[in-house]
């Protein structure tokens, strides 16, 4: 009996951890039917036909996305649902990441991608805002697991220091980073990823949803602030206020 093949939409996924990870899939004997989103899809396609993976095993749909762009976004989510139709969705992957200063404008000057002073384009804080918007997904995180409970399971995974995707380039500190004790590889970064896909003993209490790069369900005295749920509720603004805010309805 052939084995159904496993849906995957994911961002972030045509460089770095995502692209790795995608890659790894390919490899394997279960096949996986891909939708992604890329800014440039004629390079990503490029990208991945030279892995010169088994195309009557698996499949891989690329469409335009622009994370920073709304209008994209929307645009891609109606493009994944028509190539969907009635099947399903059976992993969700939202990776994708950009490692700029404070001082730099937001891209499309839009106020979703930093919400508070120190966060939005041109604050030029001091402070790193890396390590901020990290807390920011997590309290996401935390909000779509109320949103969808009893749905579908929502974990935060932390890939590892990964210095070969690059991310830090605009710190400084690339060197630095390298020659870390806990630096990992990408491969290994995407297994970290990968985990998320496969661990069957979810904790039971829905507050502890952090899955480590060693393998660990973190403890919720580690990040005990985003369980905060009025701070997941400010840092996670509805959909008609997001597409108000762009001037996407009237």
């Amino acid at each position: 009996m052939a084995t159904i093949a496993k849906t995957i939409v994911a961002t972030g996924a045509t460089s770095g951890l995502g692209f790795e990870l995608v890659k790894q899939l390919l490899a394997q004997t279960q096949p996986y039917k891909f939708i992604l989103g890329a800014r440039d899809t004629k390079t990503a396609q490029a990208a991945f036909d030279g892995l010169k993976y088994d195309g009557s095993k698996h499949s891989l749909t690329i469409f335009p996305l622009e994370l920073s762009n709304l209008k994209t976004v929307k645009t891609f989510s109606q493009q994944t649902l028509d190539k969907l139709g009635q099947d399903k969705i059976d992993y969700l992957l939202l990776n994708a990441a950009i490692s700029k200063n404070a001082e730099q404008p937001g891209p499309f000057g839009s106020k979703w991608k930093y919400l508070e002073e120190d966060l939005k384009g041109g604050s030029k804080t001091e402070r790193s805002v890396y390590a901020s918007t990290k807390f920011v997904q997590l309290l996401g995180a935390h909000w779509w697991h109320r949103q969808l409970k009893d749905k579908c399971q929502v974990v935060a995974v932390s890939p590892g220091l990964i210095p070969g995707t690059n991310l830090a380039r605009n710190s400084g500190q690339a060197k630095e980073f390298v020659n870390h004790p806990d630096a990992k590889s990408v491969p290994e970064g995407a297994q970290s990823i990968y985990r998320a896909f496969t661990r069957d003993d979810i904790p039971e209490d829905p507050e502890q949803i952090f899955l480590t790069s060693w393998g660990e369900w973190w403890p919720k005295d580690v990040y005990g602030l985003t369980l905060d749920k009025a701070l997941q509720d400010k840092w996670s603004p509805s959909k008609e206020e997001i597409e108000k805010e762009e001037g996407l309805t009237s």
